[in-house]
């Protein structure tokens, strides 16, 4: 049985489970490999995990080389480094040659609170959704963490995916059916629909119970995947409920809001409301549930969404 625990605890033991499985997977490091967890691999597997301090963006072409020897490269630091310092490299000597790496990054958003702005990444899924041949995930507890994780070693080609600090409640089964680019439906509803990412899933359920309890109904969506998006999952939920709601733990330019919004405006107009961080940066905080509530990036910002979209 899956306990609650932080989803990069459950990507350093997924790690150690590829490895056994596959002698192929290597693992590249920037030297926080306690934080990243990958140092589980590490002690496993010492001969093929490749430490190359701090120094992103060597990694990454570091991992890129590995990956066109026909190894199946994971190369892993905080969200904000790997989407910014190791940027370049990512765009070009992975993603522009379509080179098998999986950039697992760990410490996203405003949840890792005491860090800081520097260390709070809540910009790299705009960045990296942005770039061709990119895969980009951003799993919601240790269940979908570890399927994730699973299937990107599977899947051919190269995946950023973000995971946060802060330990995870367990939402789903260890049957729920994973699919890269499929949305999971966590609540059926008429009213409103919420599409949620990382952390915020949690939120969005908290924001449907206690909007259950008011007589709204409201529809609740996994949004794993956010490049290549759900895009039947949003039409639906655009021609089924009077409004959509988006919620992450990341800036509300460019993100899962701008991804949703780019959809609902092509293939079917509905009012959308976005809920995260609104284009300013946070501030240090010891608890990252009141800086997540600071920032009105919680259930309730979330229900006082829905509210006000039910209203307009």
């Amino acid at each position: 049985m899956i306990e609650t625990q932080p989803n990069r605890v459950m990507y350093g033991r997924t790690l150690v489970e590829l490895g056994e499985a596959d002698e192929r997977v290597v693992v590249f490091e920037a030297d926080i490999a306690k934080s990243t967890n990958t140092y589980r691999f590490q002690q496993r597997f010492p001969h093929r995990f490749f430490q190359a301090g701090v120094a992103e963006l060597n990694m990454v072409c570091m991992a890129a080389g590995a990956a066109s020897a026909g190894l199946i490269p994971f190369a892993s630091t905080f969200c904000v480094f790997a989407s910014m310092r190791a940027c370049e490299g990512i765009r070009t000597s992975i993603a522009y040659p379509r080179l098998n790496v999986k950039i697992v990054a760990t410490n996203a958003g405003v949840e890792i609170a005491g860090d800081g702005v520097t260390h709070q990444g809540i910009e790299d899924i705009a960045i990296m959704r942005a770039i061709p041949n990119l895969t980009v995930l951003s799993p919601s507890d240790p269940v979908t963490t570890r399927l994730a994780t699973l299937a990107i070693a599977r899947m051919e080609g190269p995946v950023y995916m973000r995971l946060g600090r802060q330990p995870a409640p367990v939402l789903h089964g260890e049957n729920v059916e994973f699919v890269i680019g499929r949305m999971i439906p966590l609540r059926e509803g008429q009213d409103v629909t919420v599409i949620a990412t990382g952390n915020m899933v949690q939120e969005a359920l908290g924001a449907a119970d206690a909007l259950s309890a008011e007589g709204i109904s409201v529809r609740v969506l996994d949004c794993h995947t956010i490049k290549p998006i759900d895009e039947e999952a949003i039409v639906r939920a655009a021609r089924e409920t009077r409004a959509i709601i988006t919620a992450e733990d990341h800036n509300i330019v460019g993100g899962l809001g701008g991804a949703v919004s780019e959809v609902v405006a092509e293939r079917h107009p509905c009012r959308v409301f976005r809920v995260g961080l609104r284009d300013v940066f946070a501030s240090s905080g010891r608890d990252s549930r009141r800086l997540l509530a600071h920032y009105q990036i919680h259930a309730e910002a979330i229900a006082a969404a829905a509210r006000r979209a039910l209203l307009a």
